[in-house]
């Protein structure tokens, strides 16, 4: 998807449309999750800190962000892919894998598909979307981030000395900063020179194992398949703060707000998890995570929220500084109802269950934001104190 969030902000509310747009949060703690492509010929990008994109584009609109929005549009392009394949492998909440082995006879009929699943997101979701179209997935990522936003593309292993080997080796999956470092000390700077060096050069500069696989790719060769996800191992939610969490309520709301999420996410899915973690970074940049593994899984915030409590209180000091990161999540994931039950339910535990299930249900039909739990309703701070709800820095992922 073409600046995906950004995207669904315009179409949201059009009277964005032609303007610098970021998504994301401002101060010297925010980054960008996003902008639209307006915003980008200033030189704004995804996961810049917010004071840079703040200086290269002061008259930017910023928007904070609905990851809730997101994800429900992220659903509804995923079921128009899966009207073409029954093969597809999610890559974030903005791109996928589609196998189309079998379907399309060859890259010409599979540039047809291409054209098609474009115009479905364009006419049912009003979003622009670029597609590559190659013989594996390498070549497919590449071909699609050639010609953003709103390009097909379709690259064959012929194309490749025009269209893939003049691409800095950046482009390469496994070349980060320090490795691209190494190449370019080698003379090494396009993805055609590693082709013309060959792998015994390339090894002497960054291993024999990395140059094998450099090597291949530049040469077009990824014979990895395209696999649909498999069950998730663990969800979380975290976010960072614009200033320090030092109030308990601040605190003890936050970790319920992520328990809240994590809580929606497993029964979204029909999940249910037997060990919660959490995350807390001060302001110091020092990081502890702590996990509890409960008496039987769950898929209910208030279960979760007291696991995270109990080890905030039980097994986190921090000695007087502020959180400048909350994280909670869950793992030992497995289907709602699959492991062993109790003799007699607990009556507590059932009406909040039937509760949450009212709300999904209410939150489903009306919108995430339509229902929210009273603890969590932001109040403004009273003269000279601290507001229940500072700021988040951050809280989407980046998307390009």
């Amino acid at each position: 998807m073409d600046a995906f969030y950004a995207a669904v902000e315009v179409r949201e509310d059009p009277s964005l449309a032609g303007r610098p747009l970021i998504v994301g949060h401002r101060g010297r703690r925010g980054v960008v999750s996003t902008c639209s492509y307006e915003a980008r010929k200033f030189g704004v990008r995804s996961a810049m800190p917010s004071l840079v994109a703040e200086r290269l584009c002061p008259q930017a609109t910023w928007i904070a962000g609905r990851m809730s929005l997101y994800v429900e549009v992220s659903g509804a392009i995923r079921r128009i892919l899966e009207r073409h394949s029954p093969r597809i492998e999610p890559l974030s909440i903005d791109e996928a894998f589609v196998d189309l082995t079998g379907i399309a006879l060859d890259l010409e009929r599979g540039a047809g598909r291409a054209a098609r699943i474009k115009a479905e997101i364009r006419e049912e979701q009003r979003l622009g979307a670029s597609v590559g179209v190659a013989p594996n997935k390498f070549l497919a990522k590449i071909a699609s981030d050639l010609e953003k936003p709103d390009g097909l593309v379709v690259l064959p292993a012929r194309a490749l000395p025009d269209k893939l080997w003049p691409l800095p080796v950046a482009r390469l999956w496994g070349v980060g900063p320090a490795t691209a470092a190494r190449l370019s000390r080698g003379g090494i700077q396009r993805i055609g020179d590693l082709v013309r060096a060959g792998e015994r050069t390339i090894a002497g500069l960054v291993g024999q194992t990395s140059a094998a696989h450099l090597c291949a790719l530049a040469r077009g060769e990824d014979d990895r398949p395209v696999e649909p996800r498999q069950e998730a191992k663990s969800i979380s939610e975290e976010r960072t703060y614009a200033q320090d969490l030092t109030e308990p309520r601040q605190i003890d709301r936050a970790l319920l707000a992520r328990a809240e999420g994590v809580g929606r996410e497993l029964r979204r899915g029909g999940l249910a998890a037997r060990t919660v973690h959490i995350k807390v970074r001060d302001g110091q940049f020092n990081t502890w995570t702590r996990a509890l593994t409960l008496p039987a899984p769950t898929d209910l915030a208030e279960t979760i929220v007291e696991a995270a409590r109990r080890l905030w209180r039980e097994r986190i000091d921090l000695r007087g500084r502020g959180v400048r990161l909350l994280g909670v999540g869950v793992s030992g994931i497995e289907a709602a109802g699959a492991g062993q039950g109790t003799l007699f339910e607990d009556p507590d535990e059932e009406r909040a269950r039937r509760a949450a299930r009212a709300a999904d249900a209410v939150r489903e039909r009306m919108g995430e934001r339509s229902l929210t739990r009273a603890r969590l309703i932001e109040r403004p701070p009273a003269t000279g104190t601290e507001t229940d709800a500072p700021p988040e820095a951050s809280s989407l992922p980046s998307v390009d």
